[in-house]
């Protein structure tokens, strides 16, 4: 699919490749699912990419594909940030669903698409002895493919790497999220549904 490997993240666990994918074959991979979760972060509230993520999902429901949003109840810079900013962007209320809800989903999804969210998908936080140990998280590396929107492979608030991005399942496109999420619009329009 033209991923490639191309980064490291810093020592430790982080230090293991992580693949970059392009906008074309991330679209490829959303095109194709059936069951697609959209996880929001402080990367989209930042971006202001809020109406992109809603435009994604909109077409993609257009096309028949399963779409909802999985929301970290800490996500952004405060509680509810993800819902405020969806909710602006009339992204359907049914399709807003809580960490309680999402985690149960996550193994059945063909692509969970993490926009911006760092710390509360990272998976150390099963792991004692770390900065996000026991912090609930969302389980989107249970996901058949994870497709990460990210600046860089820089660190949450956690100040940690995100063991996420080394897990062969997961593709890091690397843009701001309003550019990403367009790229990824667009390149969706070019197979038929």
């Amino acid at each position: 699919t033209g991923d490639t490997i191309t980064a490291t993240a810093g020592p430790g666990p982080g230090s293991l490749p992580v693949r970059e994918i392009t906008a074309d074959d991330a679209a490829i991979q959303l095109a194709y699912a059936t069951r697609v979760v959209i996880v929001p972060g402080y990367g989209l509230a930042a971006a202001q990419a809020q109406h992109e993520a809603v435009a994604l999902a909109q077409a993609l429901t257009a096309r028949g594909v399963e779409v909802s949003y999985a929301i970290h109840p800490v996500a952004g810079r405060m509680p509810g940030h993800m819902n405020v900013l969806l909710a602006e962007a009339n992204a359907p209320y049914e399709q807003l669903t809580d960490l309680e809800q999402s985690n149960p989903g996550f193994p059945r999804t063909d692509v969970a698409l993490v926009i911006g969210a760092n710390d509360v998908t990272n998976p150390a936080a099963r792991r004692p002895g770390n900065p996000v140990s026991g912090m609930p998280i969302l389980d989107v590396d249970h996901a058949k493919s994870v497709i990460v929107i990210k600046r860089s492979l820089g660190h949450g608030y956690a100040g940690i790497d995100n063991e996420l991005y080394n897990d062969p399942r997961t593709a890091m496109l690397f843009a701001d999220a309003k550019a990403g999420l367009s790229a990824l619009l667009a390149g969706l329009s070019a197979y038929a549904p």
